[in-house]
């Protein structure tokens, strides 16, 4: 019966939106079901929920109300892209301007203690108007020049915000104002973490990965020893590398004195170098033996050598593989830096735990909220860029 019901609107002009549905759903729990901000009178005691209506001010919360039932609405129906992207994109700047004058309209005057946060239905808006976004995103197909921009414009929008001091009210920012410092020494450690292991691993790798390209016999052991690695649990191997590292420190002269020791930044930094082998070879490999044969031919009839072949021919073309290969390496290795606080490696992590052990949400998300950005920042830019050197290699 349901189903005869859609496909009569369907032919009635009513078209539905398969995942529009989905978002629609989202949209309507978060709204109208779930909490949008959680009120405590200290940052130990236990939450208490607050719907929209009761967040905010009576005018703006059924404004927003109204606002993210119609954008449920277009995303529910078959609309133009252009009228989703615009709702999509007025929904989320409306969300992120509501939930700071929430924590100001909850927090009492004066009060230093209370702590207003996110709830869950304001993180279900978000990523349901976030995937109605990307979906229209999508079906636009940007070139990689236009996402980059619209990238920019959204981290501006997020600077501007928190320059503002509009979301000083919210207990993350809290958090944060009273670990300013610490909050950036420790960016600071996990982008080296992130960043040195990708730099260690693509002077390696890259090698590495000719080597096995030319070097039929070697492939195999190598990339055997390297899916092996890849196969360990991030902690475990944290733990495996505290011993042979200690015994560095320990044995050789001069090794404590650069950093080298049994816990610390030292097997954090190894770990994420060894994770990050197998994608800068295996990708190096994959994108060498993709060269088509009759570019080599050509080279070698212009009498090229293998090293100006591997140089001018050879590693251009493959190079979009290549690119492939340090995402892969660049996101995995920003989330994997946070468990590096579990050894004393620092980064993000640290906050992660902390809030944890003391059981404090808002601390966790101090470290996972930046490693989310990072990791999203970075996939984005870089699939912009495998994008682009693609298209360039197919008009060469």
């Amino acid at each position: 019966m349901a189903i005869g019901t859609i496909e009569e609107k369907e032919r009635s002009g009513l078209r539905l939106d398969k995942l529009g549905i989905i978002i629609a759903a989202l949209a309507a729990y978060g709204a109208f079901l779930a909490p949008f901000a959680t009120f405590k009178a200290n940052r130990i005691v236990q939450g208490e929920a607050k719907a929209i209506w009761e967040a905010l001010p009576t005018a703006l919360g059924y404004g927003l109300l109204a606002l993210v039932s119609l954008a449920a609405i277009l995303a529910f129906v078959k609309s133009s892209v252009s009228v989703r992207v615009a709702a999509a994109l007025a929904t989320l700047v409306a969300l992120c301007l509501l939930i700071g004058i929430a924590a100001d309209s909850l927090t009492p005057p004066g009060s230093s203690y209370a702590r207003v946060s996110p709830a869950s239905g304001f993180w279900l808006l978000v990523f349901a108007f976030a995937l109605l976004l990307a979906d229209a995103l999508t079906r636009l197909n940007p070139g990689p020049g236009v996402r980059v921009l619209l990238l920019v414009g959204i981290l501006a929008l997020l600077g501007a915000m928190l320059a503002s001091g509009h979301w000083d009210g919210l207990s993350i920012m809290r958090e944060y104002a009273s670990r300013a410092a610490s909050f950036r020494a420790e960016a600071g450690r996990h982008l080296t973490l992130a960043l040195g292991s990708l730099a260690a691993a693509a002077a390696i790798g890259l090698p590495l990965g000719i080597l096995c390209h030319r070097v039929d016999r070697l492939r195999a052991g190598v990339l055997g020893v390297l899916n092996a690695i890849q196969t360990i649990p991030s902690l475990a191997l944290f733990g495996i590398l505290i011993a042979p590292l200690g015994w560095i420190a320990a044995q050789v002269p001069g090794a404590a004195a650069i950093g080298i020791r049994g816990i610390g930044v030292a097997p954090a930094f190894v770990a994420l170098f060894l994770y990050s082998l197998l994608p800068m070879v295996a990708n190096t490999v994959v994108g060498l033996a993709g060269v088509p044969h009759a570019a080599n031919d050509a080279a070698r009839g212009l009498g090229m050598t293998d090293r100006q072949r591997l140089v001018a021919i050879e590693f251009p073309l493959a190079f979009p593989v290549i690119l492939a290969g340090i995402r892969i390496v660049l996101v995995q290795n920003i989330g994997l830096a946070t468990i590096a606080a579990l050894i004393g490696g620092g980064g993000f992590g640290v906050f992660v735990f902390q809030g944890i052990g003391q059981t404090a949400m808002d601390l966790v998300l101090l470290g996972a909220v930046p490693t989310v950005v990072l990791a999203f920042v970075a996939a984005i830019v870089l699939d912009a860029l495998v994008e682009a050197t693609r298209g360039r290699g197919k008009v060469q």
